[in-house]
């Protein structure tokens, strides 16, 4: 299951339990929506209460950044789990956006939404 918010140009994603398929792409539909109609978006991703994925949704992950590559600003990962830490920065090759993987929300949420480049 996930969460979803958007407020100008962030989007906050947020899953719990098992990450699947059906959750990814209401995730891609916001995100989507978000881009068409406001440009470039900053992503927050907590996956500290995520159990697991499903590969199909793996995949997807895949295919939806390499067709995004320029869309994204910032992103942010939340994240307790080592595993998971690596797999955000392997992913990073396939998106041109600063991507940091944080333990703490607060600072996520205070990097994710600066306007300046640092």
């Amino acid at each position: 299951m996930i969460v979803t918010d958007h407020k100008d140009k962030l989007v906050t994603v947020a899953a719990y339990g098992e990450f699947t398929l059906a959750d990814y792409k209401e995730f891609e539909e916001l995100v989507n929506y978000k881009v068409k109609f406001e440009g470039m978006v900053n992503l927050l991703v907590d996956l500290r209460q995520m159990a697991d994925f499903t590969l199909d949704m793996a995949w997807e992950d895949i295919r939806f950044s390499r067709a995004h590559s320029h869309d994204f600003g910032r992103i942010a990962v939340l994240t307790d789990s080592q595993w998971v830490a690596w797999s955000a920065w392997l992913s990073q090759i396939f998106v041109n956006a600063d991507l940091r993987v944080f333990s703490d929300e607060e600072e996520a949420r205070g990097w994710v939404s600066r306007d300046d480049e640092g």
